[in-house]
């Protein structure tokens, strides 16, 4: 099998733990989720959930490709706002902004941009089903 054609799978399980939260688990991983219907502050929504998955694809993006671009950065910070439709329910809109601390130029930039959005896969997913937007910018 070719690297074009191997694919690559992922398990999650997620369990109930009471009325007020549930916890999913991979790996040697675990994660609080809000499942609470009066919400809580201490744990992620599934909305939330979500944002952040979409977040950890444009950072693991920005980390696959900085070697191969020889791309110099110092951090990278992501904003996320997404706007969601009550009828049917569903994400209606995710804006984003990507804040790198880099010396490199406008153009590489702008060059690392389009790699995150042509090679993510939680990005190409969402996007390809709901209203995707963003920048990136350098961090001031």
């Amino acid at each position: 099998m070719t690297e074009t054609t191997r694919k690559l799978t992922f398990q999650v399980t997620a369990r109930r733990t009471d009325v007020h939260g549930s916890v999913a688990r991979c790996k040697d991983a675990e994660l609080l989720l809000d499942t609470d219907l009066a919400g809580r502050m201490d744990a992620f929504n599934p909305a939330e959930l979500l944002l952040a998955a979409l977040s950890a694809c444009i950072i693991k993006g920005i980390e696959r490709v900085t070697p191969i671009l020889k791309f110099q950065l110092r951090g990278v910070e992501v904003h996320m706002q997404g706007v969601r439709q009550n009828v049917p329910p569903k994400m209606e809109s995710i804006d984003y902004e990507i804040v790198v601390d880099s010396d490199e130029s406008e153009q590489r930039l702008a060059l690392l941009h389009e790699n995150v959005r042509k090679f993510g896969t939680v990005f190409n997913t969402l996007g390809s089903g709901t209203r995707l937007s963003g920048v990136l910018r350098r961090a001031p």
